[in-house]
């Protein structure tokens, strides 16, 4: 994300906090710039690194405290497969993860298919089954990575 779209996600983060009345506190609001910044996947661990440049004493459950307050919020999905965090394309609608991950590069792709989401309500239904959550990462090769391939 360039600094300028940065800055905008954060600004819209807090806004929607403020509007949510809950509390984007100057640590959260830091481990959400750290993901939001890298532009791509990033694990806790890399995560609590960065914090610790700015705050020496950061420890593990600081960052997990932030990562579920941020997720809970529709800022940042996690990444189950990767075991990483990412931040939301579009945090202001309410939606479910659905994702595109190349296994080449590492490239992920926000996608939101209302199609999917019906068809696994459906599933899930038939089933007897109460979704309490709908994440679907697919694995596979983006289309430059599989440019270069062939």
């Amino acid at each position: 994300m360039n600094s300028k779209k940065l800055a905008e996600f954060l600004e819209y983060a807090a806004s929607l906090c403020e509007t949510r009345e809950v509390r984007l506190t100057p640590q959260r609001l830091e481990v959400l710039s750290i993901i939001a910044a890298s532009g791509k996947p990033v694990g806790a661990y890399e995560i609590l690194q960065k914090l610790q440049q700015e705050r020496p004493n950061a420890a593990p459950p600081t960052v997990y405290r932030a990562l579920d307050f941020l997720q809970e919020q529709g800022l940042v999905h996690r990444l189950a497969s990767l075991q990483a965090y990412l931040a939301c394309n579009h945090p202001h609608d309410e939606h479910q993860g659905q994702f595109l991950i190349c296994s080449d590069c590492g490239r992920v792709r926000e996608m939101e298919d209302g199609a999917i989401h019906t068809s696994l309500c459906k599933a899930a239904d038939k089933a007897g089954f109460d979704m309490d959550d709908e994440i679907v990462e697919i694995l596979g090769r983006c289309g430059e990575c599989k440019r270069v391939r062939s």
